[in-house]
Protein backbone atom coordinates (compact mmCIF):
# COMPACT_ATOMS: atom_id res chain seq x y z
CA UNK A 1 0.00 0.00 0.00
CA UNK A 2 1.77 3.27 -0.85
CA UNK A 3 1.54 6.19 1.67
CA UNK A 4 -1.37 8.11 -0.14
CA UNK A 5 -3.27 5.51 -0.09
CA UNK A 6 -3.23 4.74 3.46
CA UNK A 7 -3.98 8.88 4.06
CA UNK A 8 -7.27 8.13 1.59
CA UNK A 9 -8.09 4.96 3.65
CA UNK A 10 -8.47 6.62 6.79
CA UNK A 11 -9.18 10.34 5.91
CA UNK A 12 -12.83 9.41 6.84
CA UNK A 13 -11.68 8.80 10.48
CA UNK A 14 -8.83 11.08 10.89
CA UNK A 15 -7.65 14.69 9.58
CA UNK A 16 -6.27 14.58 6.35
CA UNK A 17 -3.29 17.06 7.32
CA UNK A 18 -2.53 14.91 10.86
CA UNK A 19 -2.24 11.74 8.50
CA UNK A 20 0.02 13.53 6.07
CA UNK A 21 2.12 14.64 8.62
CA UNK A 22 2.20 10.77 9.78
CA UNK A 23 3.38 9.52 6.78
CA UNK A 24 5.56 12.34 5.84
CA UNK A 25 4.08 13.70 2.50
CA UNK A 26 2.97 16.73 1.60
CA UNK A 27 -1.20 17.57 1.93
CA UNK A 28 -0.96 19.15 -1.96
CA UNK A 29 0.82 15.57 -3.54
CA UNK A 30 -1.93 13.75 -1.87
CA UNK A 31 -4.76 15.97 -3.87
CA UNK A 32 -2.78 15.63 -6.89
CA UNK A 33 -2.47 12.15 -6.27
CA UNK A 34 -6.51 11.83 -5.74
CA UNK A 35 -7.36 14.34 -8.72
CA UNK A 36 -5.53 11.59 -11.04
CA UNK A 37 -7.41 8.34 -9.82
CA UNK A 38 -9.97 8.22 -12.45
CA UNK A 39 -7.00 8.41 -14.82
CA UNK A 40 -5.07 5.73 -12.90
CA UNK A 41 -8.27 4.02 -12.96
CA UNK A 42 -8.45 4.08 -16.74
CA UNK A 43 -5.03 3.37 -17.45
CA UNK A 44 -5.52 -0.28 -15.15
CA UNK A 45 -8.34 -1.10 -17.34
CA UNK A 46 -6.47 -0.53 -20.11
CA UNK A 47 -3.33 -2.40 -19.20
CA UNK A 48 -5.90 -5.62 -18.13
CA UNK A 49 -7.02 -6.01 -22.27
CA UNK A 50 -3.25 -5.34 -23.08
CA UNK A 51 -2.53 -8.31 -21.05
CA UNK A 52 -5.62 -10.71 -22.51
CA UNK A 53 -3.92 -9.59 -26.01
CA UNK A 54 -0.61 -10.63 -24.43
CA UNK A 55 -1.60 -14.14 -22.90
CA UNK A 56 -3.56 -14.63 -26.52
CA UNK A 57 0.24 -14.74 -27.98
CA UNK A 58 1.87 -16.18 -25.28
CA UNK A 59 -0.27 -18.80 -24.61
CA UNK A 60 0.47 -19.82 -28.65
CA UNK A 61 4.50 -20.05 -28.08
CA UNK A 62 5.55 -19.66 -24.48
CA UNK A 63 8.87 -18.87 -25.47
CA UNK A 64 8.03 -15.44 -26.61
CA UNK A 65 9.63 -12.83 -24.60
CA UNK A 66 8.42 -8.96 -24.41
CA UNK A 67 10.31 -7.37 -27.50
CA UNK A 68 8.67 -10.99 -29.75
CA UNK A 69 5.03 -10.32 -28.20
CA UNK A 70 5.19 -6.43 -29.04
CA UNK A 71 6.07 -7.22 -33.05
CA UNK A 72 3.24 -10.20 -33.06
CA UNK A 73 0.99 -7.11 -31.04
CA UNK A 74 1.89 -4.71 -33.81
CA UNK A 75 1.34 -6.50 -36.47
CA UNK A 76 -2.28 -7.12 -35.97
CA UNK A 77 -3.55 -3.63 -34.39
CA UNK A 78 -4.87 -0.88 -34.97
CA UNK A 79 -3.47 2.51 -34.97
CA UNK A 80 -4.96 3.22 -31.61
CA UNK A 81 -3.57 -0.42 -30.35
CA UNK A 82 -0.25 -0.39 -30.95
CA UNK A 83 2.22 -0.44 -27.91
CA UNK A 84 5.65 -0.24 -27.11
CA UNK A 85 7.80 -2.90 -26.13
CA UNK A 86 8.21 -1.33 -22.63
CA UNK A 87 4.75 -1.58 -21.65
CA UNK A 88 4.35 -4.48 -23.23
CA UNK A 89 7.45 -5.87 -20.20
CA UNK A 90 5.43 -3.90 -17.74
CA UNK A 91 2.43 -5.57 -18.27
CA UNK A 92 3.65 -9.03 -18.57
CA UNK A 93 6.24 -8.68 -15.15
CA UNK A 94 3.35 -7.31 -13.46
CA UNK A 95 0.52 -10.47 -14.97
CA UNK A 96 3.96 -12.66 -14.55
CA UNK A 97 4.17 -13.46 -17.80
CA UNK A 98 7.35 -14.40 -19.38
CA UNK A 99 9.20 -16.60 -22.25
CA UNK A 100 10.95 -19.43 -21.26
CA UNK A 101 14.23 -19.51 -20.39
CA UNK A 102 16.96 -22.39 -19.65
CA UNK A 103 20.12 -22.79 -20.86
CA UNK A 104 21.90 -26.00 -21.76
CA UNK A 105 25.62 -26.83 -22.60
CA UNK A 106 26.21 -29.25 -24.92
CA UNK A 107 29.48 -30.55 -26.56
CA UNK A 108 29.31 -32.51 -29.99
CA UNK A 109 32.45 -31.89 -31.46
CA UNK A 110 34.92 -34.63 -32.03
CA UNK A 111 38.48 -33.33 -33.14
CA UNK A 112 40.01 -35.03 -36.17
CA UNK A 113 43.83 -34.15 -35.25
CA UNK A 114 45.04 -35.77 -38.72
CA UNK A 115 42.12 -34.22 -40.86
CA UNK A 116 41.99 -30.99 -42.97
CA UNK A 117 42.31 -27.54 -41.41
CA UNK A 118 41.06 -24.56 -43.13
CA UNK A 119 41.20 -20.68 -41.88
CA UNK A 120 38.53 -18.89 -40.38
CA UNK A 121 37.72 -16.69 -42.94
CA UNK A 122 34.71 -15.06 -40.62
CA UNK A 123 36.68 -14.03 -37.51
CA UNK A 124 33.76 -13.99 -35.74
CA UNK A 125 31.64 -11.74 -37.74
CA UNK A 126 28.23 -13.68 -38.33
CA UNK A 127 27.38 -11.13 -40.81
CA UNK A 128 26.66 -10.58 -44.83
CA UNK A 129 25.81 -8.47 -47.03
CA UNK A 130 23.45 -10.43 -48.88
CA UNK A 131 21.42 -14.15 -48.97
CA UNK A 132 23.51 -16.94 -49.70
CA UNK A 133 26.99 -15.70 -49.49
CA UNK A 134 28.18 -16.86 -45.82
CA UNK A 135 27.07 -19.85 -43.95
CA UNK A 136 27.53 -21.34 -40.71
CA UNK A 137 27.08 -24.51 -39.24
CA UNK A 138 27.25 -27.46 -36.69
CA UNK A 139 25.93 -31.06 -35.44
CA UNK A 140 24.18 -31.09 -31.99
CA UNK A 141 22.45 -34.36 -30.27
CA UNK A 142 18.84 -34.62 -29.77
CA UNK A 143 18.67 -36.90 -26.62
CA UNK A 144 15.73 -39.73 -26.23
CA UNK A 145 14.12 -41.28 -23.16
CA UNK A 146 16.32 -44.77 -23.80
CA UNK A 147 19.58 -43.73 -23.82
CA UNK A 148 20.09 -42.95 -27.31
CA UNK A 149 20.32 -39.80 -29.13
CA UNK A 150 19.31 -38.53 -32.59
CA UNK A 151 21.66 -35.81 -34.48
CA UNK A 152 20.60 -32.32 -35.90
CA UNK A 153 23.01 -30.78 -38.51
CA UNK A 154 22.65 -27.41 -39.83
CA UNK A 155 23.39 -24.75 -42.79
CA UNK A 156 22.71 -21.41 -41.45
CA UNK A 157 22.65 -18.28 -43.55
CA UNK A 158 24.57 -15.54 -41.73
CA UNK A 159 22.48 -12.41 -43.52
CA UNK A 160 18.97 -13.56 -42.64
CA UNK A 161 19.99 -16.46 -39.89
CA UNK A 162 17.88 -18.77 -42.10
CA UNK A 163 17.84 -22.55 -41.38
CA UNK A 164 18.89 -23.32 -45.42
CA UNK A 165 19.65 -26.57 -44.82
CA UNK A 166 19.66 -29.94 -41.97
CA UNK A 167 19.15 -33.05 -41.61
CA UNK A 168 18.62 -35.57 -38.81
CA UNK A 169 20.44 -38.88 -38.22
CA UNK A 170 20.98 -42.00 -35.48
CA UNK A 171 24.94 -41.00 -36.11
CA UNK A 172 27.26 -38.52 -36.91
CA UNK A 173 28.70 -39.66 -39.39
CA UNK A 174 29.83 -38.03 -42.70
CA UNK A 175 26.59 -38.44 -44.70
CA UNK A 176 24.71 -36.24 -41.58
CA UNK A 177 26.82 -33.19 -42.73
CA UNK A 178 26.84 -33.79 -46.23
CA UNK A 179 23.06 -34.20 -46.29
CA UNK A 180 22.32 -31.04 -44.74
CA UNK A 181 24.76 -29.03 -47.17
CA UNK A 182 23.03 -30.71 -50.04
CA UNK A 183 19.92 -30.02 -48.64
CA UNK A 184 20.93 -25.98 -48.40
CA UNK A 185 22.44 -26.03 -52.21
CA UNK A 186 18.70 -27.35 -53.43
CA UNK A 187 16.79 -24.32 -51.50
CA UNK A 188 19.38 -22.33 -52.57
CA UNK A 189 19.42 -23.61 -56.43
CA UNK A 190 23.45 -23.10 -56.20
CA UNK A 191 26.26 -22.04 -53.19
CA UNK A 192 28.93 -21.40 -56.00
CA UNK A 193 30.94 -19.04 -54.45
CA UNK A 194 29.91 -19.14 -50.70
CA UNK A 195 31.47 -19.77 -47.38
CA UNK A 196 30.70 -22.18 -45.24
CA UNK A 197 32.14 -22.04 -40.92
CA UNK A 198 32.05 -24.76 -39.21
CA UNK A 199 33.79 -25.82 -35.60
CA UNK A 200 36.80 -28.76 -36.23
CA UNK A 201 34.66 -31.92 -36.23
CA UNK A 202 35.83 -34.73 -37.82
CA UNK A 203 33.10 -34.78 -40.25
CA UNK A 204 34.11 -31.33 -41.54
CA UNK A 205 37.57 -32.00 -41.75
CA UNK A 206 36.86 -35.05 -43.82
CA UNK A 207 38.45 -35.71 -47.24
CA UNK A 208 34.37 -36.60 -48.79
CA UNK A 209 33.14 -33.52 -47.32
CA UNK A 210 35.94 -31.16 -48.91
CA UNK A 211 34.89 -32.76 -52.07
CA UNK A 212 31.21 -32.08 -51.56
CA UNK A 213 32.35 -28.35 -51.11
CA UNK A 214 34.53 -28.12 -53.90
CA UNK A 215 31.86 -30.10 -56.02
CA UNK A 216 29.47 -27.31 -55.13
CA UNK A 217 31.33 -24.30 -55.14
CA UNK A 218 31.46 -23.94 -50.97
CA UNK A 219 34.73 -22.26 -49.21
CA UNK A 220 35.19 -24.34 -45.81
CA UNK A 221 36.18 -21.98 -43.44
CA UNK A 222 37.15 -23.02 -39.62
CA UNK A 223 37.60 -21.48 -36.40
CA UNK A 224 39.98 -22.47 -33.93
CA UNK A 225 39.79 -25.70 -31.85
CA UNK A 226 38.06 -25.84 -29.05
CA UNK A 227 36.39 -22.30 -29.28
CA UNK A 228 32.83 -22.29 -28.71
CA UNK A 229 32.48 -18.30 -29.70
CA UNK A 230 33.88 -18.81 -33.02
CA UNK A 231 31.22 -20.72 -34.27
CA UNK A 232 28.84 -18.69 -31.59
CA UNK A 233 25.72 -18.01 -34.39
CA UNK A 234 25.05 -22.00 -34.88
CA UNK A 235 25.89 -22.55 -31.32
CA UNK A 236 23.37 -20.44 -30.26
CA UNK A 237 20.53 -21.66 -33.07
CA UNK A 238 20.88 -24.94 -31.23
CA UNK A 239 20.80 -23.63 -27.95
CA UNK A 240 17.43 -21.65 -28.90
CA UNK A 241 15.90 -25.06 -30.61
CA UNK A 242 16.73 -27.48 -27.73
CA UNK A 243 15.37 -25.01 -25.15
CA UNK A 244 12.37 -23.86 -26.73
CA UNK A 245 11.31 -27.78 -27.78
CA UNK A 246 12.35 -29.57 -24.61
CA UNK A 247 11.56 -26.50 -22.12
CA UNK A 248 11.69 -28.25 -18.74
CA UNK A 249 12.17 -31.68 -20.10
CA UNK A 250 15.27 -33.76 -20.57
CA UNK A 251 15.16 -35.30 -23.74
CA UNK A 252 12.25 -36.78 -26.15
CA UNK A 253 10.35 -39.73 -25.25
CA UNK A 254 11.03 -41.57 -28.45
CA UNK A 255 12.55 -40.23 -32.51
CA UNK A 256 9.30 -40.30 -33.60
CA UNK A 257 8.46 -37.55 -31.10
CA UNK A 258 11.61 -35.94 -31.42
CA UNK A 259 11.67 -36.23 -35.67
CA UNK A 260 8.02 -34.33 -35.30
CA UNK A 261 8.71 -31.66 -32.91
CA UNK A 262 12.27 -30.76 -34.24
CA UNK A 263 10.87 -30.44 -37.68
CA UNK A 264 7.48 -28.51 -36.61
CA UNK A 265 10.20 -26.01 -34.65
CA UNK A 266 12.58 -25.43 -37.74
CA UNK A 267 9.92 -24.72 -39.96
CA UNK A 268 8.14 -22.23 -37.18
CA UNK A 269 11.49 -20.92 -37.36
CA UNK A 270 12.39 -19.96 -40.73
CA UNK A 271 8.52 -18.92 -41.25
CA UNK A 272 7.10 -17.60 -38.54
CA UNK A 273 9.36 -17.32 -35.46
CA UNK A 274 10.38 -13.71 -34.88
CA UNK A 275 13.84 -13.19 -34.67
CA UNK A 276 15.60 -10.04 -33.20
CA UNK A 277 18.16 -9.76 -35.63
CA UNK A 278 15.42 -9.88 -38.33
CA UNK A 279 13.97 -6.73 -37.28
CA UNK A 280 11.31 -9.16 -34.81
CA UNK A 281 10.50 -10.41 -38.31
CA UNK A 282 11.18 -14.34 -39.66
CA UNK A 283 13.88 -15.32 -41.35
CA UNK A 284 12.43 -15.84 -44.73
CA UNK A 285 10.30 -12.39 -44.78
CA UNK A 286 13.50 -10.67 -44.23
CA UNK A 287 15.07 -12.05 -46.72
CA UNK A 288 12.01 -11.42 -48.60
CA UNK A 289 12.30 -7.63 -47.64
CA UNK A 290 15.82 -7.86 -49.31
CA UNK A 291 14.82 -9.45 -52.49
CA UNK A 292 11.80 -6.50 -52.70
CA UNK A 293 15.02 -3.98 -52.43
CA UNK A 294 16.63 -5.24 -55.57
CA UNK A 295 13.72 -5.06 -57.55
CA UNK A 296 13.59 -1.89 -60.35
CA UNK A 297 10.96 1.08 -59.70
CA UNK A 298 8.17 1.22 -61.44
Amino acid sequence: MSRFQFVADNSATFEVKRLCELVEVERSSYYAWKAGAPARAARAEEDQRLAERIRVVHAADNTQGAPRITAELNDHATAGERVNHKRVARVMRLEGIRGYVKKRRVRTTIPEPSGQKYPDLLKRDFTAPAPNQRYVGDITYLPIADGSNLYLATVIDCYSRRLVGWAIADHMRTELVEDALKAAAATRGSLKGAIFHSDHGSVYCSKAYAKLCRNLGVTQSMGAVGTSADNALAESFNATMKREVLQDSACWTDELTCRRQVFKWLVRYNTKRRHSWCRYTSPVAYETGYTATLRPAA
